[in-house]
């Protein structure tokens, strides 16, 4: 639970940090947030406990930031999940993740 508590923390921060109007910033994670919930409903996601314990086991480091997206593939719109792991050599990894099955479909230095 400690990785979800500090996923939380620094999600909330950096909604709030992006430039912009302050109600323009606090609907748009509120719909990010909507959208994320609705699709675990669906069934069209995996929890992201689980995608976080899947990407802890193949980039270890400490998650700095997660972004929820629809991305279109092939046309037709997937569910992904992007990730920014700091790794203890002080690189900054991004791990592509398909929301819907939880594979990691890549690992980048950012």
């Amino acid at each position: 639970m400690f990785i979800t508590r500090r996923f939380l923390i620094f999600f909330i921060a950096a909604m709030f940090s992006t430039s912009g109007n302050a109600d323009h910033r606090a609907q748009r994670s509120a719909a990010a947030h909507d959208h994320a919930r609705q699709a675990l409903e669906r069934g069209e996601v995996r929890p992201l406990a689980e995608i976080l314990a899947r990407v802890a086991d193949a980039v270890p480091g400490e998650v700095i930031h997660v972004e929820f997206e629809r991305q279109h593939q092939r046309d037709h719109p997937v569910w992904m999940y992007e990730i920014k792991v700091l790794a203890a050599d002080g690189r900054l990894r991004e791990v592509e993740v398909d929301a819907a099955t939880g594979r990691i479909l890549s690992v980048e230095d950012d």
